[in-house]
């Protein structure tokens, strides 16, 4: 990409994602490079997952400023071992026509629940825009449990009631405990 063509301001972005063990997770060593190089921390996702923890950070700035965090990230990557993938990205195109609803399910863990409720609402083309599920023991019972908050984006066409009838009647032939509010912030 030539300077000419490059766009300006923020509009430069760059997506840093790493998954390393829990006690080596990089998130300061990232944040400072990202600082340092005049970029701003625009989003950051950090979980643990098993017993290591993913980042997932959002880098802005301008063209060089991007370009010098690009530089940065390589030599953090050799010099500290780091498996880091990073690329760069737009701005995320804004959806006014989708609806934020959270849907929330628990029930007994049985293999393919989450499989099963993805492909209720893929076949609905209703975009999932977040996903976290667990697996764990019950404290109470020592049961395995499967608990799932899933954030999706309903077309504004769409019949509401109808969708949550249908997903809770779903819901029920799976034996799954759910709800689905809209966002409220």
């Amino acid at each position: 990409m030539n300077r000419s063509s490059a766009r300006t301001g923020s509009d430069n972005q760059l997506l840093i994602q790493t998954l390393t063990p829990s006690p080596r997770a990089p998130l300061l060593t990232l944040a400072k490079r990202i600082a340092e190089a005049g970029c701003n921390l625009a989003d950051a996702r950090v979980a643990s997952i098993g017993a290591d923890t993913s980042l997932t950070l959002l880098a802005t700035g301008s063209w060089d400023a991007v370009a010098k965090l690009e530089t940065a990230l390589a030599k953090v990557s050799r010099d500290e071992d780091l498996r880091l993938s990073f690329y760069r990205t737009g701005p995320r195109e804004h959806h006014s026509h989708l609806l934020p609803y959270l849907i929330e399910v628990i029930s007994a863990d049985r293999p393919g629940i989450l499989v099963k409720i993805i492909d209720f609402f893929d076949r609905r083309d209703i975009v999932i825009e977040q996903l976290s599920s667990l697996r764990y023991q019950a404290m109470q019972t020592g049961a395995d449990m499967f608990q799932a908050q899933i954030t999706i984006g309903i077309p504004a066409a769409t019949h509401i009631a109808a969708l949550r009838d249908d997903f809770l009647e779903f819901c029920d032939g799976l034996n799954l405990d759910a709800i689905m509010d809209p966002v409220k912030f």
